[in-house]
């Protein structure tokens, strides 16, 4: 039996054309002061502005509104130690194994390593499972849709969120995550997209210092 479509008004704020240009001014300013910062302070930080941070990422759209993500935020420092013991074992295989030169030479700018001492010094890690599929009351499968551009969405929402509070993020994706899954008592249809410690930085936090491209060399009017 399909289920029936209902709709409600939509309710629209119209700006004008100089409200809209001071925003978008305003906003991107905002933005561009962002950084992921990989030295962290142990300071901490109130559980609630986590959460309102995760219930604006919650409002990403997503395929056939099925919202496929979960977010698991760690605060325990055992659980953070674990998650840093095994990210870093599947670091140090990645830098002295898995990777080709041309992506070590790509990542040597940024100062990275196989050291994730972040996991552990920040006050929150917040984990992003995207769900691949749901199980219904009758135990059949449920499938979700635009998995994979829908988790992407809401990240993205989700560092935004925190960089507008005031907080720093990093994101950060070992190559194989599924001991996420173990630590976190995950069920496998959840898959590991992302793990974000957040917090604020350190007093000598310091940042690459690299260039972001010009809009004329990412965008296009046709």
């Amino acid at each position: 039996m399909k289920n029936i479509a209902r709709f409600k008004p939509f309710v629209f704020r119209e700006l004008t054309p100089e409200e809209m240009r001071s925003r978008a001014v305003q906003f991107a300013d905002e933005l561009h002061r962002r950084r992921s910062i990989r030295q962290f302070s142990s300071r901490p930080v109130p559980r609630g502005i986590i959460e309102e941070a995760i219930r604006a990422a919650g409002s990403a759209p997503s395929g056939a509104n099925l919202q496929p993500w979960r977010f698991v935020v760690i605060g325990d420092s055992e659980v953070k130690r674990h998650i840093r013991e095994a990210g870093e074992l599947e670091e140090r295989k990645f830098y002295g194994e898995r990777a080709p030169e041309k992506w070590l030479n790509a990542l040597s700018p940024l100062g990275t390593n196989a050291d994730k001492a972040f996991l552990e010094e920040t006050p929150w890690l917040i984990v992003v499972f995207a769900v691949l599929y749901d199980l219904d009351e009758n135990g059949e499968t449920k499938k979700h849709y635009y998995v994979k551009e829908s988790v992407g969405i809401a990240v993205g929402m989700l560092l935004t969120a925190i960089h507008h509070v005031g907080l720093c993020a990093l994101p950060y994706t070992p190559g194989r995550m599924r001991f996420l899954n173990t630590i976190l008592h995950r069920p496998h249809n959840e898959k590991p997209f992302i793990i974000i410690p957040v917090g604020y930085p350190a007093v000598d936090a310091v940042v690459p210092d690299i260039r972001r491209k010009p809009l004329e060399e990412i965008m296009e009017f046709l």
